[in-house]
């Protein structure tokens, strides 16, 4: 009788669609609430699993040092470390923006205009990069980073219109693309930056410009931009154009192709879908303004996008009603995979990152099993 009750359940389980058993589309819940100071820009999904979110800039102002905090992937923290060498005298905060072959974050600072690398393993924290003011005296305010081919690493620059390039191995920041239509007017310039699966062209996203080449100064847009076979850019494309005053934000693509982005403005509060061609597909929630996403913290700036398998791993900073018990992480299913984001292979002289990543893993398990 009992395995006669054991196949019949098997036979049922197995009419059961798997679709039944997963989430549905846009289904959001909390995954953690991002302690003091706050303001979480983007929650980086690292190759090893975990999810590691930065402290960014408190527009009222503040003397705490940035954070950076460690979770798992089910939203406990695990650990955090502090942003050592600010200037705690002007707006500061970081962005977790990648990580390096050898798994280490890459953090981009605001106070000084610099890249850091951190060690989760050994909490080491070393420069990697630094921004010079720009020479019609622009002071750089790095926002989000992707790897080109070559190891360079690209970044994009929030109140400018340069996009930097980074040389293989770090060093000071060059100009790599100046372009009128990336100048935001000196306050919501570009924002995120993503190497798209040709390995070829960056696709980077333009909160609003000062109207030098766009006839709408108050949309925003998404850009691609070829890297030529010697380094340089080729053509800058635009492939979509926001409403006005959305202030698009980060993005991450899916394996279809399609991008998800953040549109941080109080007007929008939503996460966008735009084909590969650039036809805007869907948008959620549909009304904008209300951030209403059926969790308990609605879309209060959802700043940026990334994957996580199938699941939309949002940062939500609520940066202009600075709500502490809206400043969270989200987390979004979107029902597609998403692409891996590209990562330069180690050198040869270095140990796999796989390796290192497996060893801080079995880390963190022993430390919440000791707990």
């Amino acid at each position: 009788m009992r395995r006669a009750a054991l196949i019949a359940t098997a036979v049922v389980l197995a009419a059961v669609p798997a679709s039944a058993a997963a989430r549905a589309r846009w289904d959001t819940r909390v995954l953690a609430l991002i302690p003091r100071p706050g303001f979480p820009a983007l929650a980086y999904v690292h190759p090893n699993g975990h999810i590691y979110e930065g402290t960014y800039d408190n527009p009222s102002g503040d003397t705490v040092p940035s954070r950076v905090f460690d979770y798992d992937s089910d939203g406990t923290l695990l650990h955090s470390w502090t942003v050592q060498g600010q200037d705690l005298s002007q707006p500061h905060g970081v962005q977790v923006a990648t990580s390096d072959p050898q798994g280490r974050l890459v953090l981009l600072d605001k106070s000084p205009a610099r890249a850091l690398l951190l060690d989760t393993r050994t909490g080491r924290q070393t420069t990697y990069a630094t921004f010079a003011d720009t020479p019609n005296g622009g002071t750089p305010m790095p926002d989000y980073a992707a790897w080109g081919p070559d190891g360079s690493l690209y970044v994009t620059d929030y109140q400018q219109d340069v996009l930097w390039r980074v040389p293989p191995g770090g060093g000071a920041a060059q100009p790599w693309l100046t372009d009128a239509r990336l100048d935001g007017g000196g306050q919501f310039g570009t924002a995120g930056i993503e190497l798209m699966a040709d390995h070829r062209t960056l696709l980077i996203s333009q909160a609003s410009s000062a109207g030098l080449g766009e006839i709408n100064p108050t949309t925003g847009k998404l850009y691609k931009i070829p890297i030529g076979p010697d380094g340089k850019p080729g053509p800058m494309q635009k492939i979509w154009e926001s409403g006005p005053a959305e202030a698009p934000d980060g993005f991450a693509i899916a394996q279809s192709g399609r991008i998800y982005m953040g549109l941080v403005s109080p007007d929008a509060n939503q996460i966008v879908v735009v084909a590969p061609d650039g036809k805007e597909l869907e948008r959620f929630p549909s009304t904008p303004g209300s951030g209403d996403n059926g969790s308990s913290v609605p879309f209060d700036t959802p700043s940026s996008v990334m994957f996580l398998g199938t699941r939309l791993i949002v940062a939500n900073q609520s940066y202009v009603n600075g709500d502490a018990t809206h400043q969270a992480i989200l987390d979004v299913e979107s029902g597609e995979p998403g692409m891996t984001p590209f990562i330069p292979a180690p050198p040869a002289s270095a140990a796999p990152a796989h390796k290192a990543h497996k060893r801080h893993r079995r880390h963190h398990k022993r430390r919440r099993h000791h707990r």
